[in-house]
Formats: structure tokens, sequence, C-alpha cells
């Protein structure tokens, strides 16, 4: 596709999942002007799992970057569901149906991978993809024509970039959301969710001497352990080299403090502790985990924002809707904001334009996400119960799946599977933009701004 205006200057504010992915669906969608500004002096990524739903694959394969990862995903062809403290099996979920009803099968690989796919792409697009390393955005002047970012380079010396359009991509942290909210006398505040998490990569040869365990990382399995207020969710990632192991727990250690930040080494006693009551293969794995490798994660969110837009600068991924990672959107979600935005600011035909670009955008894509915010907390609910009686129903509701019956764990539930694998972001935001685009031009003629 040919943009319009290939030359409009975009300026994307952070290199994570989505602005990486963003840069390279505009480079795509015909731009020629695309400038990357990234805090960090590097990626960075840090080492854990991924899920590549298929809705995630589909964009990777429009973006001509799943060849970047290719070997290191792992296809998953089932999912068990565990009591935590019994091991015994509530529920198992058989994903082969995945690809043929989406058109892709359901994998996970090592987020490393994900982000190096769209780096890689991002470089092989130079000089009209461009990266800023070790420049971090301390300001917005949202009045002046053209949209001003003042950027601080590694010497604290700020200057200012002119742009035609900002997209905040830069997390749950966001400085764009914050100058967004300031402008209007608003506070932004992230939401403690009462939670936390572990992740942690076990390589294989550390669990070569357990035959059990081996089965594990050797399977085409992701199981899931579920116990009051915590679960803990595994599998294998990097071609079968790595587990990978995933948990959420009550936030009760480092994040509780006020000043605490929002990743931290952890002790390897406390993570035994908080799951001392689950079953022998647990904790056998649990206490392979080397002390240094322990690390834990203060998981919080953001309640919906009023707009994603202000002016000529938008929000997408984690600065606008973080999640939790119960359904394992959260990368999935944001990469997809990035192909929308593509799009819509590709059918521009004057700069005029834009504002009205960018609230389709918001159209388009914020209910859709705000609701799969919600969902994914609601499966968190449902799989930390801890009255018994509400526990002992959701156990038999997880039994009577092979009969037909709704999944309580959402990310393996079919009507869920429906609405979130099934749906293809692109083809929505080709089909629906003339409407849109035209409802928001004549809501902005209703309130005399045109």
């Amino acid at each position: 596709m040919s943009a319009a205006l290939p030359s409009l200057r975009i300026a994307i504010v952070g290199a994570g999942m989505s602005g990486l992915a963003t840069a390279l669906a505009l480079f795509q969608n015909g731009f020629t002007h695309v400038e990357v500004y990234e805090a960090a002096n590097n990626l960075g990524f840090v080492g854990a799992g991924i899920q590549v739903a298929p809705n995630l694959a589909r964009q990777l394969q429009r973006l001509g970057v799943w060849e970047y990862m290719i070997e290191d995903a792992v296809e998953l062809k089932e999912a068990s569901i565990r009591a935590g403290a019994t091991d015994e099996e509530l529920s198992n979920v058989k994903l082969t149906h995945v690809a043929e009803r989406y058109g892709q099968p359901h994998r996970v690989a090592h987020r490393y991978a994900l982000a190096n796919a769209l780096y890689q792409g991002c470089k092989a697009a130079a000089p009209r993809i461009k990266f800023h390393f070790g420049t971090g955005i301390v300001g917005i002047d949202f009045e002046n024509h053209g949209i001003q970012v003042r950027a601080r380079d590694e010497e604290g010396e700020g200057h200012w970039v002119d742009a035609d359009v900002v997209l905040g991509a830069d997390g749950v942290k966001s400085i764009v959301r914050k100058c967004m909210l300031a402008r209007h006398g608003e506070l932004d505040g992230a939401q403690d969710t009462g939670q936390s998490a572990y992740r942690i990569m076990l390589r294989r040869e550390q669990l070569a001497h357990d035959p059990e365990l081996l089965a594990l990382v050797d399977s085409n399995s992701t199981f899931r352990w579920i116990g009051a207020r915590r679960h803990i969710i595994a599998y294998p990632i990097s071609g079968h080299t790595i587990f990978n192991i995933s948990t959420a727990q009550p936030d009760v250690n480092f994040a509780a403090e006020p000043t605490a930040t929002w990743t931290t080494r952890a002790d390897k006693s406390t993570l035994l502790k908080t799951y001392s009551d689950f079953c022998p293969a647990v904790a056998r794995m649990l206490e392979l985990v080397t002390e240094s490798e322990v690390c834990e994660w203060k998981l919080r969110v953001h309640l919906p924002l009023k707009t994603w837009v202000e002016g000529n600068v938008a929000l997408l991924g984690d600065a606008c809707h973080p999640t939790l990672p119960h359904l394992g959107q959260g990368a999935s979600q944001a990469i997809e904001d990035g192909a929308v935005l593509a799009v819509v600011l590709s059918k521009l035909t004057t700069v005029d334009d834009v504002h009205t670009c960018l609230l389709v955008y918001e159209r388009l894509r914020k209910a859709r996400t705000e609701h799969l915010v919600e969902q994914a907390a609601a499966s968190g609910r449902e799989l930390h119960l801890t009255d018994p009686a509400a526990q002992a129903a959701r156990d038999e509701a997880f039994r009577q799946v092979k009969h037909g019956g709704a999944n309580p764990d959402r990310w393996v539930d079919r009507t869920m599977q429906d609405f979130v694998y099934g749906f293809d972001c692109v083809g929505d935001a080709e089909e629906r933009y003339d409407e849109y685009f035209a409802a928001e031009k004549n809501g902005a003629r209703a309130k005399g701004d045109v």
C-alpha cells in the first residue's frame, strides 16, 4: 500500500513491541520519514516467554518478519489446567483446531525472538526508519503547528524535533500519556492490581536429570497450575531448549513498598514459600531456579482513559491499555494498534486531517482493547478464587469443558478465542475507515471545529 502523504513526519516514542511494529507497519504502508526515540541505549528486552497467538502471527507475517523467529517458536497442541496442590488435571484442551479455525496455530516463543524479529525488519527499512537510542522524551508542545517533541540526549541536553504526528508507544509508565493528561490538569496514575509476577526460564539441561520435568519441556503443551490467589503458567520455548515459567501471586513482597521499583531481583526462598503448598512437581521445578535469576514484576494497569488522542498525538499499546497477562494478549493488541494506525494514516490526503484520522484509530481500537483488559482481569479472578465452594464449582466447570461447557480460563475458551483470534484488525480498519472518518468529520463540524 502506498501512503498518499509518504513524507509525513512521524515520531514514535518508545522502541518496545508496539513502537517497533508501528514503525515497520508505517514503512510498509509507504511512509518514508519515521523516527523512533528510545530512552534506553539499546532494546534491552528481558528474557521471558511470550504467547504468539494466531492474531499476532498474522501481523508478523504481514510485516514480513516471521522468518526471523520461526525457529524459536514452539507450536502448542494442548493446554493442561491443573490443581496446584494436587496436580490433578482439571481440564485438557486440545489446540489442534486453532490452525484450521483461525489460519495460524497457537505458538509460544522467547520474547527476545519477537523483539529481534521486529527490529531486524526495521533495520532493513533504513533510512526510512531511523532510531534514536539514549534519547528520552521529556515534553511535548501541543500548540505549535507541526507538533514538537523535546528529546533529551545522553548528556541531558534537550532539543526540539518537528513532527506531523507523535505516537506514544512508551509503555505503562508513558511520558506521552503524562503530558496529555497534564494538559487538562489530570494526574497520571497507573493502578496497582495487587498482583506481582515471577518470570523464570529453566534451561533444558537443568531438567535433564528429572524425567517428569524433562517431559514438560519436550512437550507441545502449556501447563497452568492454579491455587487460591495464585497460579503458574509454563511452556517450552526456543525450540524446546527452555522451559518458561510465569507466575501471578499477591503483591506482598517488594512491590508493597511505596518506593519500590516495578522490577526487582527477588529472593528464591520467598518464591519457594509462596508456592510451598503446590504439588511436588512444581516444588522440584522451582528448586532448580538459580538464586540470581529470580526476578519479580509489579503488575499494574491503568484506568480507561477518556481519550487516546490529543491533537496530532496518539497513544498505543501499554501506554493506553496495559493489561494483566492472563489472556496472553498484551503484545498482540499493541502490535495490532500499530497495524491499524498505519492503515488509517495511509489514507490521509492532507496533513490537516491527521487529528481526525487518529480519532478513527481510537474508535477502531479503544472499546475492543479495553474489553480485553477487563476479560484478562476477570480470568485472573476466576483462577484465583479463595472460597472453597466457589473453587469446587469452578473446578467442576473445568471438568465439563470436554462436554462443551464454557472454560473458566478465558484464554482457552472457544468463544473468547473466536473473538480474539478470529478478528482481522487490518481488514476491519479498511472496511470501517470511510464510515468512521465521515462520522468524526461531521462531529467536528457540529462542534464548529472545522
